[in-house]
């Protein structure tokens, strides 16, 4: 595939056969996003990868969404059919945000040729190319050997030693004004809020590097600086990271993000 870590419709339409093609529908709260809306329709020879058993680990002191075992993500990979020396393109509906989190677990598991469909779901639709109904034919098993380590993540204890720090969500659960999700409210100290929205046109689809690059300019996060990304729980920050990646400005992922933090109540909290 062409570099950069985005594909447009038209060029993963040419590439369908020769890459291997992931749905993660989903969206944080539930909704009707799952394994009955990929029977409905999905993108030719995809197969359906879901959030909780698939790319995440069970929920607890690591966070909502901490990361899965590594075994468990090699055996979910290899059973939709990803290999090491095969593309791999992932799409969701949910403005890039589950697929952003799937595309940075498999490069962080060591896969190096990984792209996030721009526009997603969506975009294919509106363009009116084939679609798939059913649950998805045999893709056969895949051999990709994970090997964690290949992208940066800081943890609870280095978290707040980067240069700068991006937090994901909207700006009221930054300012603490609200928390629809978690039990307690506001910011790790000294972050800066970049929210997923600001990374996208109003149609849904990444905004240029040069754009991206200025908007992440403007809270510091340049080429040069360490920065590193979080959230609620680690999902919607590889977005953020992704975004970052566009722009040319390598970024960490902290994993267990806010619903980590908050376990600790001696870690400091900030709001407004």
């Amino acid at each position: 595939m062409s570099g950069g870590p985005l594909v447009d419709v038209d060029e993963l339409a040419r590439l369908l056969g020769s890459v291997t093609v992931l749905d993660v529908r989903y969206r944080t709260g539930g909704g009707p996003w799952g394994p009955e809306e990929f029977a409905a329709g999905h993108l030719p020879g995809a197969s359906y990868v879901d959030m909780d058993t698939a790319l995440a680990g069970a929920p607890g002191a690591g966070g909502r969404h901490p990361l899965p075992r590594t075994e468990v993500f090699e055996a979910e990979m290899r059973a939709v059919g990803v290999s090491g020396d095969r593309p791999v393109v992932v799409y969701d509906d949910w403005a890039g945000h589950a697929a952003a989190r799937c595309w940075w677990l498999l490069r962080y598991h060591g896969h190096e040729d990984v792209r996030v469909l721009d526009g997603g779901w969506s975009a294919w639709t509106a363009a009116a190319l084939p679609v798939e109904t059913g649950t998805g034919g045999s893709v056969g098993t895949g051999d990709f050997t994970a090997a964690p380590g290949a992208m940066p993540v800081v943890t609870a204890a280095d978290v707040r030693s980067v240069d700068v720090l991006v937090d994901a969500r909207t700006a009221v659960r930054y300012r603490g004004e609200t928390e629809p999700i978690d039990p307690v409210a506001g910011r790790i100290p000294g972050a800066v809020n970049v929210p997923t929205a600001l990374n996208l046109t109003v149609d849904g689809r990444f905004r240029p590097p040069g754009e991206l690059r200025e908007t992440y300019a403007a809270v510091g996060a340049t080429e040069g600086a360490t920065v590193a990304a979080y959230c609620g729980s680690g999902v919607t920050a590889a977005h953020d990271v992704l975004a970052l990646e566009i722009a040319g400005v390598p970024a960490a992922l902290y994993p267990g993000s806010w619903s980590e933090w908050i376990v600790d109540p001696a870690r400091p909290v900030e709001t407004g």
